[in-house]
């Protein structure tokens, strides 16, 4: 894989967002700043992801899917990519280490909403993740103590930096997470896809 396929360089600070994103919406994008600003940030790059092995129903086409948020994530700097389907894999853990072998030097912050952090342990080779890079959690509506009370955050407790200190959790060697609120955004992809806004059953 070149290493300037997404033009980083040796120091920069990258946060990592994955999902299905179907659709994306103004809650990713919301969030995205907030994680641009409160994690202070360089890049973000959006792992638009070939699928979702939690979930049973396939998202809509990934061409699809990408171009969308291509559409409403319009800020230079953030990078909307189908990495995963290029290497081949769906598991965050593979996609984390092809990018940290890729770009050495490069200071990658995997983030996630408090909603994942409640049932991460059931991501595969999620002990992995949390020992690979520095995790950023932002809150979700009514979610926010559930992640924080999940198997997960209790596990990894010791390691938790306080949310004062959130700009500060790319500089810190794994296992690191810190979780910071926001203002919230009452959005979903569930419910766009319910209200028939976007793509159609298979």
């Amino acid at each position: 894989m070149p290493h300037n396929r997404f033009h980083l360089r040796p120091g920069m600070r990258v946060g990592l967002l994955g999902g299905s994103f179907d659709p994306a919406h103004e809650g990713h994008v919301h969030l995205t700043r907030v994680a641009l600003r409160r994690f202070a940030l360089d890049r973000v790059i959006w792992l638009v992801s070939p699928g979702n092995p939690l979930k049973a129903r396939g998202p809509a086409a990934l061409d699809a899917r990408v171009a969308r948020a291509q559409e409403i994530m319009r800020d230079p700097r953030v990078i909307v990519s189908d990495f995963e389907a290029q290497i081949g894999t769906a598991y965050t853990a593979e996609t984390i280490n092809t990018l940290k072998s890729a770009y050495p030097g490069v200071r990658f912050v995997w983030l996630m909403g408090a909603d994942n952090l409640h049932q991460f342990h059931r991501w595969q080779r999620w002990e992995d993740i949390f020992r690979a890079v520095p995790v950023g959690v932002l809150a979700r509506p009514g979610w926010r103590q559930a992640g924080l009370n999940s198997r997960t955050a209790r596990k990894y407790q010791h390691m938790r930096l306080p949310g004062r200190s959130s700009k500060m959790l790319a500089d810190q060697p794994a296992p690191a997470w810190c979780f910071v609120n926001m203002p919230m955004v009452q959005i979903s992809s569930t419910e766009l896809r319910a209200k028939g806004i976007w793509g159609a059953e298979p």
